[in-house]
């Protein structure tokens, strides 16, 4: 049984880093796609990064890029998110993701990522991230 599990999160203040965790179990998280979503109060949940399966390609939201970075550690069977200079527009619970079919790739409109909830099948149970002075 596939299995996710966040940690990670907590509060920090503007311009502030964070590193979010995402351990896997019961799969080869090598062989998996892994999304990071996250969704604040109110609002729908969204796509933040994506890590192709082998780690070959990585894709970020726009208001991510140059800010976060997706990783691996294959040997740990975790997946990362550093988060760096956050905002309060950060704040959310984040949720790692793992998609439906192993060796399956991000999806794609040929350059940027888009993040489709149905290509996820197993889901972390969220951390919260809080980004306040």
């Amino acid at each position: 049984q596939m299995q996710l599990v966040e940690s990670g999160g907590g509060t920090v203040q503007p311009g502030g880093s964070l590193r979010l965790s995402c351990a896997a179990s019961g799969f080869n998280l090598d062989f998996y796609t892994i999304g990071w979503f996250r969704q604040a109060p109110g609002k729908e949940r969204e796509g933040v990064s994506c890590s192709t399966s082998g780690g070959t390609s990585t894709y970020y939201a726009d208001s991510m890029k140059g800010r976060f970075t997706i990783s691996r550690d294959n040997a740990k069977n975790t997946v990362y998110l550093q988060m760096n200079n956050l905002t309060p527009e950060d704040t959310a619970v984040y949720y790692c993701a793992v998609d439906t079919f192993p060796l399956a790739e991000c999806r794609t409109d040929g350059s940027n990522w888009v993040s489709v909830r149905a290509d996820f099948s197993s889901w972390g149970q969220g951390t919260q991230v809080i980004v306040s002075s």
